[in-house]
């Protein structure tokens, strides 16, 4: 039976990350310019999705789908905070508005949404 998440609509997190040269784009193969890359403000964005809800036990979720502009540059040494707000449920199906600020530059770097689903884990796991 699938958990009803209508209830936590509206539900935020969020969290901090300072950006390390490990981080650019340069270092992860996505450009070779030395500020955050975007493959790594996604994962930012998805990890602070995590943090909005709690699944019930013996389920994970998995991120589906992504949507995200990467509007501006962080340098190395910026701290990023990034925002995840429940704005959809439907039936397993959550759907998260995101953003990103470069606390220093105080601007927003990203903004859009990312739907994951909710799965039983060891059904997952048999499957792939």
């Amino acid at each position: 039976m699938t958990h009803d998440f209508t209830a936590d609509i509206g539900r935020t997190a969020h969290l901090t990350f300072p950006v390390s040269i490990r981080d650019t784009a340069a270092s992860v193969g996505s450009g070779v310019v030395q500020v955050l890359g975007t493959p790594i403000l996604i994962a930012w964005l998805e990890a602070t999705t995590l943090q909005v809800l709690e699944v019930p036990a013996g389920d994970v979720s998995v991120g589906v789908r992504v949507e995200v502009d990467h509007l501006a540059a962080s340098p190395v040494g910026a701290d990023v905070r990034c925002s995840a707000e429940l704005v959809a449920a439907t039936g397993a199906r959550l759907t998260f508005r995101v953003a990103a600020f470069d606390l220093a530059a105080e601007r927003e770097v990203a903004r859009g949404t990312i739907t994951r689903a909710v799965v039983n884990l060891a059904r997952f796991q048999q499957h792939n």
